[in-house]
């Protein structure tokens, strides 16, 4: 079924803020899973597609407060257990949270897989986070038609995260929405960002945050280049794959993590479960601040920076931590 009105536009809008926030702690556990001094590539790939998923989720709550809506990150069911489906999808393939690895790479393969070039928008069950967006943007575009643009967007402008609100530094930009063209802009930035320029060309049409002399591909071409140990070069195609300079990844420095890390599986008083709790307690601190930023206190956004490098640290520190099987770390 067609997104036809604005209350399921609203709903469709609050799941892709969902969605993108379900992969983001998968990429952060892998990241934090490299050891120091090893992989830079990788790390550089990880932590940018990281940046720009957090760009995504801010998008995402930019049109749904320009249309009314009220983006929701402070509720219980927000954090789902790993591993898990991606929300809406067609439960074609399960998310974990695990370390770097081949095997996780492509996962976050199928994660960014583009859409066919004609493949349909679909508002539930997609096959693709591509064929999702199109179906909101659709969506968008209908239900402007039907009751007139004015009066879908009929948010409270002061709720916007303007890009003087946001320390990003990341690929693409932080669009206010207003209208429907800003709003179209604004899926069109992540959909680029995550399967390329026109669903048919590698590029995204943005500029590497750490090679700024090079063009920047999308988030699935970058994730591919990890396993081809090759970048991307002007003239490459989803076909031709990349071709550009070599780089090596060693995928035995990584920090060996329990799969899917949970706190039930300590017990209490021993140190894993209280840095666990500590952890856990930071996260959804964050989460509330998030929420408040895109519910009337755009203030916070800049705030929850800080807590975001402390989240770093404790991962970090639970990365060093050995568990009772003497091969895992927490």
């Amino acid at each position: 079924m067609a997104i036809t009105t604005i209350e399921s536009l609203r709903e469709h809008l609050q799941w892709a803020i969902e969605v993108e926030h379900c992969t983001i702690p998968p990429y952060l556990t892998a990241l934090y899973s490299l050891k120091d001094g090893h992989n830079q590539e990788a790390r550089e790939v990880i932590l940018s597609v990281f940046l720009e998923e957090m760009l995504h989720m801010t998008l995402a709550a930019n049109i749904l407060n320009a249309i009314g809506g009220k983006p929701q990150l402070d509720k219980p069911d927000f954090l789902r257990p790993y591993p898990l489906y991606l929300p809406h999808s067609s439960s074609a393939f399960m998310v974990p949270l695990s370390k770097f690895s081949r095997e996780t790479v492509h996962v976050f393969l199928q994660i960014e897989k583009p859409e066919g070039t004609d493949a349909p928008g679909e508002e539930d069950r997609y096959e693709t986070i591509g064929q999702f967006y199109l179906a909101i943007e659709e969506g968008l575009e209908a239900v402007c038609r039907t009751f007139g643009e004015q009066n879908v967007f009929s948010g409270d402008p002061a709720r916007q995260i303007r890009p003087e609100m946001m320390d990003y530094d990341g690929g693409g930009r932080v669009i206010s929405v207003s209208d429907l063209e800003s709003a179209l802009q604004a899926v069109d930035e992540i959909e680029e960002q995550g399967e390329g320029l026109k669903h048919a060309e590698v590029w995204d049409g943005d500029r590497p945050m750490f090679h700024p002399e090079r063009e920047e591909v999308a988030h699935y071409f970058r994730y591919q280049a990890l396993l081809f140990g090759r970048t991307y070069r002007r003239g490459d195609t989803p076909q031709t794959g990349p071709t550009g300079e070599g780089f090596s990844i060693d995928w035995d420095a990584v920090h060996n993590i329990r799969p899917n890390p949970r706190i039930a599986d300590y017990a209490l008083g021993t140190a894993i479960h209280a840095k666990m709790l500590e952890f856990n307690l930071a996260y959804s601190n964050l989460l509330r601040m998030l929420h408040r930023a895109f519910n009337g206190q755009p203030e916070q956004m800049a705030v929850s920076v800080g807590s975001m490098y402390e989240l770093k640290n404790l991962a970090l520190e639970l990365m060093k931590m050995p568990t009772e099987d003497g091969s895992t770390v927490a």
